[in-house]
């Protein structure tokens, strides 16, 4: 890769699995899942390549994986062991780049586009970072080499475990037609839905489209599935600044019109919520929690209330009922997340408002 942007995603192998397996090296080789004990509504943050050949995965409640996987070890998770293996990882980046994204304690982008170690080959780099953290960590990543953040990210997952993929500017055009839209930046589950009812399958469905009919059938977001399909991501890799806030949100594309409907909306937010607060490892700082509710007339309001306990189902339900008490009117975007105090144990006094914006 010799021009434009040259960007890293290094995606760390069932990192927490792994972490476990370091400290305990008695788990090496059998199908294990970190998470909470059956019979609760925890849901596992990660389960070993071992357990993954019975169909166990991320985001599933423990009950199902167990069922799926009878011999399933299951073990609680230790944040402070993975968060200071993430430092631990994180040191290793900054060898190379200052210019590090991280998405969670497991995943990171690196732009090293100006970096002249290896020649200034990316591909290189990736490989070295890679060596790094099996041989000083004893733990394995996968990384993905792109022009930009949106391919790199999907590359990272081409030749997992322990692997990388390269995506050069000139084989852009033909990588990207045949992905399958859910692998496109921003695009869960309802989305998903929706573009399969419209015939969309793959990104080279969604470049036969004319760029009007996409903005009808999205919004605004239209636009930017055009270009995401065509390759083109432009966003930055920002150096990290500390996580304020986690919240995930979706637009309807057509409108929840009773409280019941936003109700039965909830636990598949809730789900993807605990998904990205696991991996996030940040339950030790929550500080608040809210819902956010925009209407058909794109006004929107949130809900919010201060606590240092990990919300539940229910209470995130016990803040959307009086917002809709207060306004019952058609909803297009339901959000929830929580406020995070600082590192550091400090309340964030300048942001005390939960921000929603959209996790990827």
């Amino acid at each position: 890769m010799s021009t434009g942007r040259k960007i890293i995603h290094v995606d760390m192998d069932c990192f927490y699995a792994a972490v476990e397996v370091k400290y305990r090296p008695d788990l090496k080789g059998k199908p294990l899942g970190v998470g909470g004990p059956p019979g609760t509504r925890s849901v596992l943050t990660t389960a070993s390549y071992e357990a993954r050949k019975f169909g166990v995965r991320s985001a599933m409640p423990t009950s199902q994986a167990l069922r799926l996987c009878p011999q399933l070890i299951l073990v609680p998770p230790h944040f402070e062991l993975y968060k200071k293996e993430s430092r631990a990882v994180r040191e290793i980046f900054e060898r190379f780049t200052s210019k590090i994204q991280p998405l969670s304690l497991d995943e990171a982008y690196l732009d090293v586009t100006d970096v002249t170690l290896y020649q200034g080959s990316a591909t290189l780099m990736a490989r070295e970072i890679r060596r790094l953290i099996q041989e000083e960590l004893g733990l394995t990543a996968s990384a993905g080499i792109a022009p930009n953040k949106f391919l790199a990210k999907v590359a990272s997952d081409w030749n997992k475990p322990n692997g990388q993929f390269v995506v050069r500017p000139e084989d852009v055009d033909g990588f990207v037609k045949d992905l399958k839209v859910e692998k496109i930046y921003g695009v869960g589950k309802v989305t998903a839905k929706r573009m399969h009812e419209l015939g969309l399958f793959t990104c080279a469905d969604i470049r036969k489209q004319d760029p009007q009919q996409m903005v009808r059938w999205f919004g605004s977001r239209g636009a930017d599935l055009i270009d995401l399909a065509h390759g083109i991501d432009n966003r930055e890799v920002h150096a990290s600044s500390e996580r304020k806030s986690l919240s995930v949100e979706e637009t309807y594309n057509e409108d929840l019109t009773s409280l019941a409907q936003c109700l039965r909306r909830l636990p598949e937010l809730y789900e993807d919520w605990q998904r990205r607060m696991d991996r996030a490892g940040v339950r030790d700082r929550i500080r608040g929690y809210a819902v956010k509710v925009k209407y058909h007339d794109f006004k929107d309001t949130s809900h919010q209330t201060t606590s240092t306990e990990y919300p539940t189902l229910k209470d995130f339900e016990n803040l959307l009922v009086p917002v809709w008490e207060k306004r019952p009117d058609p909803v297009r975007l339901l959000g929830i997340g929580v406020r995070l105090a600082s590192e550091s144990g400090d309340e964030d006094e300048d942001s005390p408002q939960l921000r929603f914006n959209l996790v990827t």
